[in-house]
């Protein structure tokens, strides 16, 4: 791979993606060769077919059947939303006719101060009345549009001291001056092309639209909004797009609202997963044990970043499963079952990457800092199959604009490709053959 242009195409990826909405929008655009199915219409899958279905415009599951009779998944799971400010229903707050602010809640556990003091945009949907009722339109104002200003230090001496944001109040992002009252959704319409009058709805974001940039001595580092989770969403579609599997069904899940608990019947622990693959085992005809066996035997990766060593705090991480960016695959575990990563499945997915070539690291947090959780454990209370937790080292997890090493979506890619490439086949329970194959 030239790592180079890989990073300059997932920071272009990056660029088009501000919501949750358009990540799958622009992924749906890297699969034009799928074709696309209705949740809603019957499915007629065909042996060899490539194809991917979106729930809610925010959550989309692309899948490659084999050329015969297949005999389980391999699933490589991320999420398209990232920590951000969403816009309530009546968003303009006036103040005696000199500032008009938005009024916005927080999604997701961000680094507040990492939002302050740069110019920000606003992007979404807008949901619109048509002549055969509604439709969702997809809107980015495109432009710098609103800022999110500090307090002055002479008036908050304190704020370098640990200072305590305040949701309702610190973190309003500054709209306009007196007489611009009233006109944000007019922006926005015609940002979308449509009438303000005709909007009945919004799910509106407020986002970082700094360009990623390439860095660092030996241009090693990259930075960007939004690399937790779409560096791993954007590798998972390179890999799909570069494999073909053997008699397994290969398949790529990008779900929303992983940052808040996944529980919307657009995220992990909806049904989404699982009644894709169940259409999928009824339209090749595989019905009651024959189906659960091949659910029973297959494979998820879950693939979500990690936390890199901090170059300026290493006492916040574990000092003998410490994991450094630019050095590889990084596999996560916790005995809170944080992570699904287990001894077995740790195990088959190092073999997968060893036999490949690929570098993998391992990470746990100190045993005194719980850390987060992943969409893995989540998705597993649906589709309960061997899994293993892995991501990318990275710094500044949840700022506005996050820190990744250039030589990892490699790996990555890599990775990923050679576990759509391995036939993982299910021997017994702790037994697990790797049949790796290679494809022109």
């Amino acid at each position: 791979m030239n790592e180079k242009k890989d990073i300059l195409n997932l920071l272009d990826f990056i660029r088009q993606s501000p919501t949750a909405y358009h990540a799958i929008e622009t992924a749906a655009r890297c699969l034009e060769r799928f074709t696309h199915l209705e949740e809603h219409e019957p499915w007629h899958l065909k042996a060899g077919g490539r194809y991917y279905v979106t729930r809610n415009q925010s959550s989309i599951i692309a899948f490659v059947m084999p050329e015969d009779t297949f005999s389980h998944f391999q699933i490589v799971a991320s999420h398209s939303d990232s920590p951000m400010f969403r816009i309530k229903e009546h968003p303009e707050m006036g103040d005696k006719g000199h500032y008009v602010r938005l009024d916005v809640e927080g999604y997701g556990g961000m680094i507040m101060s990492s939002w302050m003091d740069r110019p920000l945009s606003v992007a979404g949907r807008l949901v619109v009345k048509t002549p055969q009722g509604v439709e969702s339109r997809l809107v980015d104002a495109g432009r710098d549009l609103v800022l999110i200003p500090n307090v002055a230090i002479h008036m908050n001496r304190e704020v370098n001291e640990g200072f305590k944001f305040q949701a309702h109040v610190d973190t309003m992002p500054l709209w306009g001056t007196g007489g611009t009252e009233g006109t944000f959704l007019d922006v926005m319409a015609e940002a979308a092309g449509v009438k303000q009058e005709d909007i009945l709805g919004h799910d509106l974001y407020v986002y970082n639209r700094m360009p990623g940039t390439v860095w660092g001595g030996k241009n090693e580092f990259f930075s960007a909004p939004r690399i937790d989770n779409l560096e791993c969403a954007y590798s998972s579609l390179q890999a799909l797009l570069q494999s073909k599997p053997g008699n397994q069904v290969n398949v790529c899940a990008i779900f929303d609202n992983e940052e808040v608990g996944s529980e919307s019947r657009q995220g992990a622990a909806s049904t989404f997963l699982s009644d894709v693959l169940n259409r999928i085992l009824l339209a090749r005809g595989m019905t009651g044990e024959d189906a659960m066996r091949a659910v029973t035997s297959s494979v998820m990766v879950s693939a979500d970043n990690a936390h890199a060593t901090h170059p300026n705090h290493p006492e916040y991480a574990d000092p003998y499963n410490q994991v450094f960016m630019n050095e590889g695959i990084v596999i996560k575990f916790s005995a809170r079952q944080k992570y699904t990563t287990d001894g077995l499945s740790e195990a088959v997915f190092t073999e997968v990457c060893r036999q490949a070539g690929v570098p993998v690291q391992h990470f746990a947090n100190r045993s005194d800092m719980p850390g987060g959780s992943t969409l893995g454990r989540i998705s597993g209370s649906q589709v309960s199959i061997l899994s293993v937790d892995i991501g990318l080292a990275q710094l500044a997890m949840h700022s506005s604009y996050e820190t990744a090493g250039v030589q990892d979506l490699d790996s990555m890619v890599r990775g990923l490709t050679a576990f759509y490439q391995t036939r993982v086949k299910m021997l017994g329970d702790g037994r697990w053959a790797l049949d790796r194959q290679s494809h022109a």
